[in-house]
């Protein structure tokens, strides 16, 4: 979720709006940044390692510019039948422009975010050199289900996630 950079926006069209980020000071600075746009933003400070997404429960997940390779399941599994992903991030490209990231860890290889959401519906895929070397994504689930039962709750909420509260 960052500091709401896209949270906002999407809130702003309309879009129940719930993010994460494992920084609590992000968290609070989205919301309140929803807030002075008239906007409400849920925000949950998690590390999703630990606490994983509700499964079945999003009709959208969005992840901008952040690669955690062991997260891709999970990111999966929380989409609701029919659910979009919107994904992009760099490339191992990204290290010819002499710019951060260069790690091995945060740079996606060549097809490897396709590759990740195999068994998806792709609807765009592309992975550009400039002005950064990024890969980007928009996959839908296909008709098989990942149908929640609606009782699963996250930490530090008292009750089962209901998404009337999303």
């Amino acid at each position: 979720m960052g500091r709401g950079r896209h949270a906002v926006p999407l809130a702003r069209a309309g879009f129940t709006t719930f993010g994460v980020d494992l920084s609590l000071d992000a968290v609070r600075e989205a919301i309140a940044a929803g807030a002075r746009d008239a906007v409400r933003l849920r925000g949950w400070c998690a590390d999703l390692t630990r606490y994983p997404l509700p499964r079945g429960r999003f009709d959208l997940v969005l992840v901008c510019r952040y690669l955690q390779r062991d997260l891709f399941p999970d990111l999966r599994a929380a989409l609701a039948p029919g659910g979009v992903v919107i994904y992009e991030t760099f490339t191992t490209g990204q290290r010819a422009l002499g710019r951060r990231p260069t790690s091995a860890d945060h740079l996606l290889e060549p097809g490897e975010l396709r590759r990740l959401f195999d068994g998806l519906d792709v609807l765009f895929y592309e992975e550009v050199a400039a002005p950064d070397a990024v890969a980007r994504l928009v996959a839908r689930v296909r008709s098989s289900s990942n149908a929640s039962t609606g009782s699963e709750t996250l930490p530090g909420c008292a009750e089962p996630c209901d998404s009337s509260a999303w």
